[in-house]
């Protein structure tokens, strides 16, 4: 009975052994960025392909132009019209319907299966005055796919969506409004969209990334962890309202960026989702899902109105990346929220997932407070009439540098720990310490 018993035992390790492997494999095999991060489910839909079969209701592989009609599909994994291969086409006055929930995971995201509207092959596809529903999981509105659905983007077949004066409306789960990847052109101009689900940004990117630009027009979501903007492409967004009700604001993704100028963002982050947290309106980070390379993200911002209603204005962890910011009106409606928090969080290996960040403030503006935690960095250059108010690195934990040209100023609401400073301005006059301590590499400024 003794040996039985021992047997047993040994049948019963293996087999928790096998199936905690397969979990941590899922776990560490899940490959969407907005999937692990805060435009996420948390986990994934389905399988992770590296190529993908496409099926379609109106398929257009010569130079085609539609304008009037309904088009629509009601089967998973198939899109409602399919434009491919080296033509033009031309799509506008007509209605399109996506139903038919899709399970396709990484197919969905990637290449662009159950998308209402696909353009793939180095099509040049040009969309007005279309109106777009998808009511369906999987179902992104407009999917620009590239032809190389890799980190690093090392190719691209000229994919290149223009689409203008359209209306795009999604209700269910990763299914996004414009979507670009794999190196894809996506060009928007005067869009109204609006998205509900889960992990479905009203501007989206996925692995490969590309070039998204969007010119005035309204995008909105409603679902938890769908950003206005996730972004692992460079994408850039001029004239336009940016609102995202229940998730980030703006999510930046590795060696990628978002440039907004003249745009009015309002973000009220009011559910955590997948491993955020801490709430936040504009955030860049590394989630190591592999679908955005390692390296510095870039927010620029320029003439815009960025209003934050809960959580801080900026969060940063696991990166490198870069805040350039010139002539903003910046709020925070949350008294708890911070300006810029730099700090470890739960994406990459504990101990060197900080953030190190340059803070660029030109003609700008700024109040709030700076949190940088101790394995973070910060440097901060202020200059053209630049005014900071608040405190930096107040638990005097990170490493702070800070600028000042003579024409910028800052005011401290609390006590200050700078690891180095540099002033234009050799008499400091232009730092108002406010009745605070201000202390440079250890030692306090008179």
């Amino acid at each position: 009975m003794k040996e039985n018993n021992n047997t047993i035992y040994i049948v019963i390790i293996a087999v928790l052994v096998l199936v905690l492997g397969g979990l941590w494999f899922l776990v560490i095999n899940n490959s969407s960025g907005e999937n692990m991060g805060p435009g996420s489910m948390g986990d994934k839909m389905g399988n992770n392909s590296s190529s993908a079969t496409y099926s379609s209701q109106k398929e257009i592989t010569t130079d085609e132009n539609i304008t009037s009609g309904e088009y629509s599909s009601t089967s998973k994994d198939e899109n409602a019209i399919s434009v491919s291969g080296s033509i033009n086409s031309t799509l506008s006055n007509i209605t399109v319907t996506k139903t038919g929930d899709s399970d396709g995971g990484d197919n969905t995201s990637f290449y662009g299966t159950n998308s209402a509207i696909i353009a793939k092959d180095g099509a040049n596809l040009t969309i007005k005055n279309v109106i777009i529903t998808s009511n369906a999981t999987g179902a992104n509105g407009v999917f620009s796919y590239g032809g190389s659905a890799t980190t690093n983007n090392s190719s691209s077949d000229g994919t290149t969506i223009n689409i203008s004066d359209s209306t795009i409306t999604t209700s269910k789960d990763n299914s996004g409004g414009i979507m670009t990847t794999g190196g894809g052109t996506m060009n928007a101009t005067n869009l109204t969209i609006t998205t509900s689900g889960t992990s479905s940004a009203a501007i989206r990117s996925d692995r490969g990334g590309g070039v998204v630009n969007v010119n005035n027009g309204t995008y909105k979501t409603t679902g938890k962890g769908s950003p206005a903007v996730y972004s692992t492409a460079d994408i850039t967004v001029k004239n336009a309202t940016l609102i995202s009700e229940s998730s980030e604001g703006i999510v930046i993704e590795g060696k990628n960026s978002v440039t907004l100028e003249n745009v009015d963002l309002t973000d009220t982050n009011k559910t955590l989702n997948g491993q955020s947290t801490t709430y936040k309106n504009i955030f860049l980070y590394q989630s190591m899902s592999g679908d955005a390379a390692n390296g510095g993200s870039v927010f620029t911002s320029k003439n815009s109105k960025i209003t934050t209603n809960k959580g801080d204005s900026f969060y940063v962890t696991n990166t490198t990346a870069t805040i350039n910011l010139e002539n903003n009106t910046i709020v925070n409606n949350d008294s708890t929220g911070n300006f810029l928090r730099i700090q470890k969080d739960s994406w990459g290996k504990t101990g060197s997932n900080g953030g190190s960040v340059t803070l660029n403030l030109t003609n700008q503006k700024a109040d709030g407070n700076i949190v940088v935690d101790s394995i973070s960095s910060l440097t901060i250059n202020l200059k053209n009439s630049s005014s900071f108010k608040g405190s930096i690195n107040n638990s005097n934990e990170g490493s702070v540098t800070l600028t000042l040209d003579k024409t910028s100023s800052i005011t401290l609401t609390n006590d200050t720990y700078l690891k180095a400073l540099s002033n234009e301005d050799t008499t400091n006059s232009n730092i108002n310490t406010n009745g605070y301590k201000l202390y440079v590499n250890g030692i306090l400024l008179k």
